[in-house]
């Protein structure tokens, strides 16, 4: 029976990317029976590397238990951002980057989580201390999550992990690292491309804290002003997720990845916490100004748990 591999719904170039290298990686260990899938469809960014990689699209799927009974996790742990049925088969695996949360199994499992920039820099450390091979195509895609989750080294995520191994995936892969970075973030901030659903949901993730349903979504843009003309209707779809999905606070960050700051929107409750979490009001328009924040793992999520959780 094949074992499914897979990163968070609402996929982003890390979770897909990571997804494929963890199962090149349990290949070349042996366990030739795996298959990267993911928990919905591509974003236009994750499309851009898999088509400039020329690697076939990922099959997405709903749930996994009628189908498999063992599953590996990439780049999330929390249950609540996993597949709808995770409860009923064994988590064999789990490679992660990120806080551990609402996990747990009946059964003893590989568990490798480390506080660097992507899940991918975990997976390449693993090639490295197997002596496996990265192919040129996987170096890329593995590159790509990495640039993703790091905005090209320039979020506070980055750590010197990701200074080291960056360029030596890309030599691999034989790209220039600056110029196929850039074209792969902005492919991903065409904003006229997008639903208001796909802006508000497209990167979303749910978070427990302090027993109420924080939703967080967060979209890349190159000019903040694209998102300000579309504010009504993104609002108004913010109102309808939270109320349709039981969120009692959902936070949109826009952020704007040339000059690393971002805005934030509210639906719900808990405007104070939100308010106290980052020292900030939020303006006539209904904006909080988020100076130098990129970051939801580092700059959004923890500052945000311990304003729900004082």
């Amino acid at each position: 029976m094949t074992t499914l591999i897979f990163g968070h719904q609402n996929p982003d170039t890390d979770a897909v990317t990571s997804a494929m290298s963890f199962a090149e990686y349990q290949r070349q260990l042996g366990n030739t029976d795996v298959e990267a899938v993911a928990l919905g469809e591509m974003n236009p960014e994750t499309q851009y590397a898999l088509d400039y990689f020329k690697h076939a699209t990922p099959r997405v799927v709903k749930t996994v238990a009628n189908e498999t009974d063992t599953v590996m996790l990439v780049d999330h742990n929390e249950f609540q951002q996993s597949v709808a049925d995770i409860k009923d088969v064994t988590i064999a695996a789990v490679v992660d980057h990120h806080r551990i949360a609402n996990f747990e199994t009946a059964a003893p499992l590989f568990y490798r989580a480390e506080p660097i920039g992507s899940s991918n820099s975990v997976i390449y450390e693993m090639f490295q201390e197997k002596g496996f091979t990265i192919s040129p195509q996987l170096a890329g895609l593995m590159a790509s999550g990495i640039i993703s989750d790091t905005l090209l080294l320039k979020s506070p995520t980055t750590t010197d992990v990701e200074r080291k191994i960056l360029p030596e995936l890309a030599k691999i892969a034989g790209i220039d690292l600056q110029e196929y970075g850039l074209a792969m973030l902005k492919a991903g901030t065409n904003l006229a491309a997008k639903s208001d659903l796909e802006i508000v949901e497209g990167d979303a993730k749910s978070f427990d804290m302090g027993g109420q349903s924080v939703r967080i979504g967060q979209v890349n843009v190159v000019d903040l002003n694209e998102v300000y003309a579309r504010q009504a209707a993104i609002e108004a779809t913010m109102k309808s997720e939270a109320e349709k999905n039981g969120y009692d606070t959902f936070l949109l960050i826009a952020t704007d990845i040339l000059n690393s700051d971002s805005t934030g929107f509210l639906f719900g409750k808990n405007q104070d916490k939100l308010e106290q979490a980052f020292g900030a009001k939020f303006d006539a328009d209904h904006r909080l100004a988020l100076p130098g924040v990129v970051s939801r793992k580092k700059q959004v999520v923890p500052p945000l748990q311990a304003a729900f959780e004082a």
